[in-house]
C-alpha cells in the first residue's frame, strides 16, 4: 500500500465515522501532524476524496470536510435503490452457490453481532458486518462499475448512520434484523421481485427515521434543506 493510499484510507475513515467533522477545514499542515504523513500524499489523498464528494475544495480557501444535508442524503439513497435493485436483479440470475453461502454466511456474522450488548458491543464491528451483508447480497452481479459504486454511495450514507448510532437515543420502531432476514431469504428463493420491494423498503425507512432523527437534533454540519 503506498502513502498515498494509506492517507485515503485514513481520512475517509475519520470522516466517514465524524471524527473528522463535517465543514472542517483540512488543512494539509494539521494532517500532516495528525496522520504523521508528508503534504504530497495527504494532497493526492484529499482529491480523491475530492471527487468522491466526502471532500470539497474551494479556490484558495483549500479544502473542508464535506457538509451533511438532508437533500444529499435523500438523493443517495434514491439512487442506492436504484442500483442496488439493478445488481440485486443481477446477482439473482447469476449467483451461484459460493454467492448464496456468501449471503447466508454474511447474516449469521451480523445477526451475532448485533446480539451483543452492553459495555463491550463493538460498534464498528456491527457496521462492518451489516456493510459485509448488503455487499454480499450484490457480489455476484458480474458489474465491477456497479459495485465501485455502491462503495461510494454506501459511504455516503455511511455518514449519517453511524452518528445515529453512536448517540442511539432514539428508538426505531423497527426490527431490522427481520427486515434483513427477510431480505435475505427473498433474494435466497431468487424471488427478484419481493427482494428488490424489500431493499426499496429497508432503505426508505432508513431514510425517514434519519431525516426524523437530524430534523429533531439539528446537528453541527448538517443542513436541513429541501
Amino acid at each position: 500500500m503506498t502513502l498515498a493510499e494509506k492517507a485515503y484510507d485514513a481520512l475517509r475513515h475519520d470522516i466517514i465515522r465524524g471524527e473528522l467533522a463535517p465543514g472542517r477545514p483540512l488543512r494539509l499542515s494539521d494532517l500532516s501532524e495528525r496522520y504523521d504523513m508528508g503534504f504530497s500524499p495527504l494532497r493526492e489523498a484529499l482529491n480523491r476524496l475530492h471527487a468522491e464528494r466526502l471532500v470539497t475544495a474551494e479556490s484558495l480557501r483549500g479544502f473542508r470536510v464535506a457538509p451533511l444535508s438532508l437533500d444529499e442524503l435523500h438523493d443517495a439513497v434514491n439512487v442506492r435503490i436504484k442500483i442496488e435493485c439493478d445488481a440485486l436483479r443481477a446477482s439473482i440470475e447469476l449467483g451461484d452457490d459460493n454467492w448464496a453461502a456468501g449471503i447466508v454466511s454474511a447474516l449469521y456474522a451480523l445477526n451475532l453481532q448485533v446480539g451483543r450488548t452492553g459495555p463491550d458491543a463493538d460498534i464498528w464491528t456491527l457496521e462492518a458486518r451489516h456493510y459485509a451483508f448488503h455487499r454480499a447480497l450484490l457480489a455476484a452481479c458480474n458489474s465491477p462499475w456497479t459495485l465501485e459504486f455502491f462503495e461510494r454511495l454506501y459511504a455516503a450514507t455511511e455518514r449519517y448512520r453511524i452518528p445515529t448510532l453512536l448517540a442511539a437515543t432514539q428508538p426505531s420502531g423497527r426490527d431490522v434484523q427481520a427486515e434483513h432476514g427477510a431480505l435475505a431469504q427473498a433474494t435466497l428463493d431468487r424471488d427478484a421481485e419481493t427482494a428488490t420491494a424489500l431493499l426499496e423498503a429497508h432503505y426508505r425507512k432508513t431514510a425517514s427515521y434519519l431525516t426524523n432523527v437530524f430534523g429533531a437534533n439539528e446537528p453541527d454540519g448538517l443542513a436541513a434543506t429541501g
